[in-house]
C-alpha cells in the first residue's frame, strides 16, 4: 500500500507509550484506527482523542471486534502490546506463561485471524513491536528476552512464508523508550536504557519510514544494528561484554 489514508488499522497496547504514538500517527495520516488496550479507560481516551474506535480487552482476542469496527477490513495490524516481568528461571510459572501469552501468542492468534483475508486479497501489513531485546537480550528479565526472541522469530517466519503473496511484515526493535514499561524495569532500565531512551513519537516516525521502504527490521536506535552484528560475528566477545553489564547492574544495586 502506498498510503495509509483510509486504511483500517489496529494498534494493540495503544492506551499509552509506543502504541498511543502509533495510533496518533496513523490517524494523523488519515487512517481509520482501532485502539486496543487492556485498560478500557485508556483505550477510550486515545480513541476519542484521535477520532478512532476503542476495542478494549485482551490483545489476543482483538481481531474479530476490530474487524467489525472497521467494516470488515483490517489493512494494518500493529501487534504492540507487551509485558516485561523481571526474573530468571526462578520466576513463577504464571509469570513465564503471561510473558509468552502476551509477547508471542497474541501475535500468533492475530495472524491466525488475519491471514485468510489478507491472502485472499493479496495484501496486508503486520507490524510487530519486538524490542531490541529480541535481537540482543534484556539484562534482568529472562521471560522478556526469551519471548521477544520468539516474537522476532515468528515475524521472520511470516515474512519468509508470505512476502511473495503480498503480506508485508515489520519487526520494530527499539532500545529504551520513555514509557511506563521503561519505568517499571527499575534499576536495570534506569542504568542501561534511560540514558539513550527516545520518545514514543520517535518510534512511530521510524515505523513510518520503515513501512515506506518496506524494511523488515526497523531500528529506531540505529546502533542496535552494530550490536546485532557483533552478537553474530563475535559472539563470545559480545557475551563477555553483556556479562560485564550484568555485573555492573549487580554492583550498582547491591
Amino acid at each position: 500500500m502506498d498510503t495509509v489514508r483510509g486504511a483500517g488499522v489496529v494498534v494493540t497496547g495503544a492506551g499509552g507509550g509506543i502504541g498511543a504514538a502509533l495510533a496518533r500517527r496513523f490517524a494523523a495520516q488519515g487512517a481509520r484506527v482501532v485502539v486496543n488496550d487492556l485498560d478500557e479507560a485508556k483505550a477510550r481516551a486515545i480513541a476519542e482523542e484521535i477520532g478512532g474506535r476503542a476495542v478494549p480487552g485482551d490483545a489476543s482476542h482483538a481481531v474479530p471486534a476490530a474487524r467489525e469496527a472497521l467494516d470488515g477490513v483490517i489493512d494494518v495490524y500493529c501487534a504492540n502490546a507487551g509485558i516485561a516481568p523481571a526474573g530468571g528461571p526462578e520466576a513463577a510459572e504464571e509469570v513465564w506463561a503471561d510473558a509468552w501469552d502476551v509477547n508471542v501468542m497474541a501475535h500468533v492468534r492475530a495472524a491466525r485471524h488475519l491471514l485468510p483475508d489478507w491472502l485472499e486479497r493479496g495484501e496486508g501489513r503486520f507490524v510487530a513491536t519486538v524490542s531490541a531485546a529480541g535481537l540482543l537480550t534484556m539484562v534482568g528479565s529472562a521471560p522478556y528476552s526469551v519471548s521477544k526472541h520468539a516474537a522476532l522469530a515468528f515475524a521472520e517466519w511470516l515474512s519468509i512464508t508470505y512476502r511473495h503473496r503480498g503480506i508485508r511484515v515489520h519487526a520494530v526493535c527499539p532500545q529504551g523508550v520513555r514509557t511506563d514499561m521503561l519505568r517499571s524495569t527499575g534499576p536495570t532500565g534506569e542504568l542501561l536504557l534511560a540514558p539513550t531512551a527516545i520518545e514514543p513519537e520517535e518510534v512511530a516516525e521510524a515505523v513510518f519510514a520503515g513501512m515506506a521502504e518496506d524494511r523488515f527490521l526497523i531500528l529506531p536506535h540505529p546502533e542496535v544494528a552494530r550490536f546485532y552484528a557483533a552478537r553474530a560475528t563475535a559472539t563470545d566477545r559480545w557475551l563477555d561484554g553483556m556479562n560485564r553489564v550484568q555485573r555492573g547492574v549487580e554492583d550498582a544495586t547491591g
